[in-house]
């Protein structure tokens, strides 16, 4: 055998693994509750729990139930639920007038949350899709999202949001110039300390069907979102509309979806060194879960891998629908040992 000073047999990399005290004390990332935020469906109702067929073990909730829901996140010490309401379709128009009324359901949501578990954090989604009769994030002129009139009715949102009291505002449409606008906005109503969680690069995917399935707004969707979400094959792109974003007033970026971006998020936080956060969309959950339940796939296993690959490629934290049970199994010392 070669004796030298760089390699086998002095070098012998399997040394730092044999133990599990030994892979602990060097592991390069862990995951802990601090990283997680648990993305929840609000209706319309009392006492209602609807399970979501597309997303197993995931549910639609009244607001008190919802509030039971939040309180269980907050034992188990989750920073942080992300709000998304279901909304009848009496209610959505062509130009998304319910987003920014004072008594809407996300809004009644909000101040019920903040009330009855005052010291988790709230994030409202800032976008127009469960809103309108068409199903996109924006106001329509003919075919085409008309940029700036959106942007005129996210301001409105956003407002309503933070006057309920939500901690974090996440504007989700993709529309140019928002952040800075609703910044702006913030600024001159008082609300110079709310938070912004920019999605900055959310991708025009097919992995939402569960998540649309789950506000019911997949059947009302008219063409696709191409013309403002980002173009899968992009990855400067991304770096640029994080980069801007930042410039125009956002705290925190988000990356949307999460596993199948996990450059555009290593990107970021590797050249821009700001706040990233990855969303593990519905489609990516309801993958791994599908997989599971017909026993093709360990689920506990598998999501916390998952899990950690985004902690690997610089995520400070995820948003997944498995946070509770994620966080229980990290408060009880579950390993991810094969």
């Amino acid at each position: 055998m070669k004796n030298n000073n760089y390699g086998y047999p002095h070098t012998r990399m399997r040394r730092n693994r044999q133990f599990d005290w030994t892979r602990r004390l060097v592991a390069e990332n862990s995951l802990s509750v601090d990283d997680l935020i648990l993305p929840i469906f609000v209706m319309e109702g009392k006492n209602i729990i609807e399970p979501i067929a597309s997303m197993p073990s995931v549910n639609r909730h009244s607001i008190d139930k919802l509030v039971d829901i939040v309180k269980i996140a907050q034992e188990v010490n989750i920073p942080l639920v992300a709000i998304f309401p279901v909304i009848d379709n009496k209610n959505k128009t062509e130009h998304a007038r319910e987003s920014f009324k004072k008594d809407n359901l996300i809004c009644r949501a909000i101040t019920t949350i903040k009330e009855k578990v005052p010291d988790i954090g709230v994030m409202a989604d800032v976008a127009l899709d469960p809103y309108t009769s068409h199903g996109h994030d924006g106001i329509l002129n003919g075919d085409i999202i008309d940029n700036d009139k959106t942007i005129d009715i996210l301001i409105k949102q956003a407002l309503n949001q933070i006057n309920a009291g939500a901690d974090i505002i996440a504007p989700s449409d993709m529309m140019d110039g928002r952040i800075y606008l609703i910044r702006e906005s913030l600024e001159k109503n008082g609300h110079t300390d709310t938070l912004i969680m920019s999605y900055a690069a959310k991708y025009a995917s097919a992995f939402y069907g569960p998540f649309r399935d789950a506000i019911k707004s997949k059947g009302s969707l008219r063409g696709d979102k191409k013309t403002y979400q980002m173009d899968t094959p992009n990855a400067n792109e991304a770096i640029r509309e994080a980069d801007l974003d930042i410039s125009e007033g956002a705290d925190m970026i988000m990356v949307k979806p999460g596993l199948p971006y996990l450059d555009i998020i290593s990107k970021i936080k590797t050249q821009l060194k700001v706040p990233t956060f990855a969303y593990q969309v519905s489609g990516e959950y309801a993958s791994l879960k599908a997989a599971s339940n017909n026993g093709w796939l360990d689920f506990d296993k598998v999501m916390i891998e998952t899990l950690l690959c985004f902690k690997r490629a610089g995520a400070d934290g995820i948003l997944t629908y498995s946070a509770i049970d994620v966080a229980q199994k990290l408060l009880d010392g579950y390993k991810n040992e094969s």
